[in-house]
């Protein structure tokens, strides 16, 4: 029997209760985590083709979420569209990439940060430190995507919350574009007991709290460093 067709929010059916996401949000989020999740975990190998009909089948769902999930996946860096050949998932970063990679946030996010110390607002300095407080409810990046979700979408967050909080839109936007915890995230397969990303981050907001705007640049500079370290060690990389 084939799984139950999840697709919903046509013409003229309620979008659910007042105040609720529509159902067709609520559907496209859902496809969208399903397959990122399939990328994260490798159960769309790297550089394998996606075929929309196959996701469509195997999810339950109309061919339109699926093409909604990989555009915005194409955004995230994850997919690529090529012309006759479809959607294919991106390779992994090598260790030459992944260098590059933290070479771009180096240059970016350390300014980016001690502007934060000097220019946040009360408002955005309280959003940073609730991020980090939301962090320590969910377990870091051990084990299968879906273990992990909320703390990568959480370390997303924190890092370009407070690009935004330097006041600086052109760095803000070359921050956010990199997506580079998801690439990170992605190369991640050793379980760890204790993951110090957490402390690190702890250590940079202290640091923007105190309007020290060159300890939280060298906190963010250490905290980047040291996740480039961790990577390297693990040997993740092709």
């Amino acid at each position: 029997m084939p799984p139950p067709d999840r697709s919903a929010g046509s013409a003229g059916e309620p979008s659910g209760k007042q105040g609720s996401p529509p159902a067709r949000q609520v559907l496209s989020d859902s496809v969208y985590e399903d397959i990122k999740a399939m990328v994260m975990d490798h159960e769309i190998a790297p550089g394998a083709r996606v075929g929309i009909e196959a996701l469509s089948r195997s999810l339950g769902v109309s061919p339109t979420p699926v093409r909604e999930a990989l555009a915005r996946l194409e955004a995230d860096g994850l997919v690529v569209k090529r012309s006759l050949s479809g959607y294919r998932a991106t390779e992994l970063l090598t260790r030459q990439g992944l260098e590059e990679l933290f070479e771009m946030r180096l240059l970016l996010e350390p300014r980016a940060t001690a502007l934060a110390a000097t220019n946040a607002t009360e408002e955005q300095l309280d959003a940073i430190e609730r991020i980090v407080e939301e962090m320590r409810a969910h377990p870091g990046p051990t084990g299968r995507y879906a273990d992990y979700r909320d703390f990568a979408a959480l370390d997303q967050r924190f890092h370009d919350a407070i690009a935004q909080a330097s006041h600086r839109p052109l760095l803000a936007d070359a921050v956010e574009r990199l997506h580079s915890h998801l690439h990170v995230f992605r190369l991640t397969n050793v379980k760890m007991t204790e993951d110090p990303t957490l402390a690190e981050h702890e250590r940079v907001v202290r640091a923007i709290l105190r309007r020290k705007a060159d300890r939280a640049a060298a906190a963010m500079a250490e905290h980047l460093t040291h996740s480039l370290e961790r990577q390297l060690s693990h040997e993740t990389t092709p």
